[in-house]
């Protein structure tokens, strides 16, 4: 019987584990990569399927829809908070960049539409 209760608690810890996106990557420094043009070029080209990606960046491009789609449930806090820097970043210095980025993930403004007001409380007009 113990170690059944065992099994059923590790696939419990083994499944709110899957539920949350990696952390390894949260001890990047945004603002280098927004203040860096060529940085900032190899990102965008990664999440665009323009150029190769970095690991990093190559993780961003595999959750970021399902991240858009879900208002980042399964962000860390750090990742929520960095998602806010960028956004600003790109609409106030990089709008060419934040509209390649619109065109390709929200064509119809669905998710324009529905984080409107969360943005505009962040200070983000979008």
């Amino acid at each position: 019987m113990k170690s059944i209760v065992i099994l059923v608690l590790v696939a419990v810890v083994f499944v709110n584990a899957a539920e949350k996106y990696t952390t390894k990557y949260d001890n990047i420094n945004i603002d280098d990569i927004l203040n860096n043009k060529r940085l900032l070029k190899g990102y965008t080209n990664c999440v665009l399927d323009k150029g190769p990606c970095s690991p990093d960046g190559a993780e961003l491009r595999k959750v970021l829809p399902d991240a858009l789609a879900t208002h980042c449930d399964k962000c860390s806090e750090k990742q929520k908070e960095g998602s806010k820097v960028i956004l600003k970043h790109l609409i106030n210095k990089e709008s060419d960049i934040f509209d390649q980025l619109e065109k390709k993930y929200d064509p119809k403004g669905e998710y324009r539409q529905r984080y409107k007001e969360e943005a505009a409380r962040e200070g983000i007009k979008i």
